[in-house]
């Protein structure tokens, strides 16, 4: 047996199940090659021809062929690719490109084929350990087409347990078998908790400030403590995101979510200790990175500091929004038109006092949503399981209220009561109201500006909604309002999404809230939406509006809405009969008073002009009978 190929595969963990008698049997139809630097070992879409370990350099696996292919992983020295050659000669997925020159031992396609005649038992091994790496990939390739990781898997794997057994997992991830076992308990929604970076920002803050406190208690060493900081650090920044993949919506009131971070940050602070994922003794998920807390705690804080996130976020859209509205009231200062109420002619405004009231309810709303926030700041970390705070210290639910501050730069307190705070969801019912309250108001400006551009021949056209695409299949030149119709509908998700989130809160029995996961992707689904929707609004509809002037001209002109302001001049009874007299002859309110010589031209177009019919004047007294 040729030394370097039987090391190959003898230390490959494919074959660790095999006798010395059937590595020598299999070596014998293995060959050995080199790979100069820029060589293909294989292309995607080629048909697999043999199963190969690297023995010497670096491969990089890449997906696709044209301009700059996805870097998916590098083979190192020890991994292997090509195991469903073992098993058939479907296309490869993706492409391997030897970037330092390489040394591959092969099994090719064909001597597959010979072994399976030639010596089943062995056949059948082969096809075992084939078909458990290939389930691995298959369960990791699933989470990428979900969103929930990318990468390229190498063969090895390695082995975790938990209270119901043990399970294998790819060396290459980094969460454990918690987090497997929940992502195949839960496939509900096919969004993992990664489609939410402030949710992971936030887990990785909290199990940062978890270690501080629990390094300055001297509850946690501090090399293991240092560890899970610098971990910690590293998702705050952005890295390992993709690893987490449990569902968003789960049973277990969030210990999945809880879980999964922890046995991230645990397998990173291997790594960075020179240990390899799952050496659980040096830092353990629960023991360690889990210390002194619950999820109990936990996941409602990292919920709430999330959520924190996301209406800063969604005030800052707002406020562009707000701003937006306030310069076309400004543009449209001067353009006079009818307001009305029930649909029917009303008194006149101005078209910029309509914009500036849609930018003040936008302001108020984001005050609410400021309040709102500020309920949430406050945590109940250290409460552990039901508020009690067993497994803590008594020093801890001050200390890592403290660490959790500083690192978030929020102004965070530890609530009075844990018990109660535990158990209570009232803050996010609160702020879920202040969403709703935001959806019904901003739809109800949607639903003006489709109003006010309807037509545009036969509504009311007052105003121009910057065409963003055709409108119909079937009706050509028809252009419809499809910025606020998918605001309108952004803002009919978030007011179910509170009847969720009430439901939820209600439902909650004794010392904990289990339906938690629920409330949170409805909050982050509420806020994510009304904050792209605030976006879309401004810069795809409001800052191209324009006013059509010479049609509200008209319409102020003819409508019998101006005799309210006769009212103080020529009386109650004589502007009703001018208004009468202008629905049955079809005349205008300006061309009655004046035939009829009850006021002045003069005056009539003083008392008419948009300066004193838009605003408080004072009133002429007595009035005229």
């Amino acid at each position: 047996m040729d030394p370097s190929v039987a090391t190959a595969f003898r230390s490959h963990p494919l074959f660790q199940s095999l006798s010395e008698e059937e590595l020598g049997t299999l070596a014998g139809h293995a060959q050995s090659k080199r790979c100069p630097a820029g060589a293909y070992v294989f292309r995607e879409s080629q048909p697999r021809r043999a199963f190969g370990v690297l023995v010497k350099g670096r491969v990089q696996i890449v997906k696709g062929f044209n301009g700059r292919p996805q870097v998916l992983h590098l083979l190192t020295e020890g991994e292997s690719f090509g195991e469903g050659s073992l098993l058939d000669d479907y296309p490869h997925s993706t492409s391997g490109i030897v970037t330092e020159d390489a040394e591959i031992v092969e099994i090719p396609r064909d001597a597959v084929a010979r072994i399976a005649g030639e010596n089943p038992q062995l056949y059948g091994k082969l096809v075992t350990a084939a078909a458990q790496v290939i389930s691995s990939r298959l369960r990791y390739a699933n989470a990428l087409l979900s969103g929930r990781g990318s990468g390229y898997l190498s063969g090895e794997l390695r082995t975790e347990h938990d209270l119901l057994g043990e399970r294998q997992l790819s060396v290459d991830l980094y969460y454990g078998v918690q987090t497997l076992r929940a992502t195949e308990n839960f496939p509900i929604t096919g969004i993992p908790v990664s489609q939410y970076p402030h949710l992971i920002h936030a887990l990785a803050a909290i199990k940062e400030a978890a270690a501080l406190a629990n390094k300055e208690l001297e509850l946690l060493p501090g090399d293991v403590a240092d560890a899970i900081v610098r971990a910690c650090r590293e998702i705050r920044d952005g890295g390992l995101h993709a690893q987490f993949v449990v569902d968003v919506v789960q049973g277990g009131a969030g210990t999945s979510t809880n879980m999964n971070a922890n046995e991230v940050i645990a397998n990173r602070a291997l790594e960075l200790m020179g240990r390899r994922k799952g050496e659980y003794e040096h830092v353990h998920p629960n023991n360690h990175v889990n210390l002194s807390q619950s999820t109990n705690d936990v996941y409602p804080t990292a919920l709430k500091l999330a959520t924190h996130w996301g209406i800063d976020g969604l005030v800052l859209a707002l406020g562009e929004l707000r701003d937006a509205f306030f310069a076309k009231g400004t543009e449209f200062a001067d353009v006079l038109k009818m307001g009305r109420t029930q649909l029917q002619d009303a008194v006149p405004m101005t078209l910029g006092q309509e914009f500036n009231a849609f930018a003040v309810t936008i302001g108020e709303d984001m005050d609410r949503l400021r309040e709102a926030a500020a309920l949430i700041r406050e945590t109940n970390m250290g409460a552990t399981a039901i508020g009690t705070g067993i497994n803590s210290d008594p020093r801890y639910a001050a200390l890592v209220c403290e660490r959790l501050s500083e690192i978030t730069q929020l102004e965070l307190k530890t609530a009075p009561d844990l018990i109660e705070a535990t158990a209570d969801t009232g803050a996010f019912v609160q702020v879920s109201g202040v969403l709703k309250r935001v959806a019904v108001k901003l739809s109800k400006i949607c639903n003006d500006l489709r109003l006010l551009s309807s037509g545009p021949r036969t509504g009311l056209n007052e105003i121009n909604l910057p065409p963003m695409q055709p409108g119909s299949s079937i009706m050509p030149g028809k252009v419809n309002p499809v910025i606020p119709e998918v605001v309108n509908q952004v803002c009919f998700q978030v007011v179910g999404n509170d009847l969720t989130i009430t439901m939820a809160a209600e439902a909650g029995q004794l010392q904990l809230n289990v339906f938690e996961p629920v409330i949170g992707f409805n909050l982050f689904q509420s806020t994510d939406m009304l904050t792209r929707a605030a976006i879309v609004l401004r810069e795809r509809c409001i800052v191209g509006i324009t006013a059509n002037r010479e049609r509200l001209r008209q319409m102020v002109e003819h409508s019998i809405g101006l005799v309210t302001a006769l009212v103080p001049y020529i009386g109650y009874e004589r502007s009703t009969e001018v208004a009468l007299e202008a629905l049955q002859t079809g005349s205008g309110v300006w061309d009655l008073i004046c035939s009829k010589g009850w006021i002045s031209r003069d005056d009539l177009d003083k008392i008419l002009s948009p300066e004193r019919m838009t605003r408080p004047q004072p009133m002429p007294h007595p009035v005229e009978s």
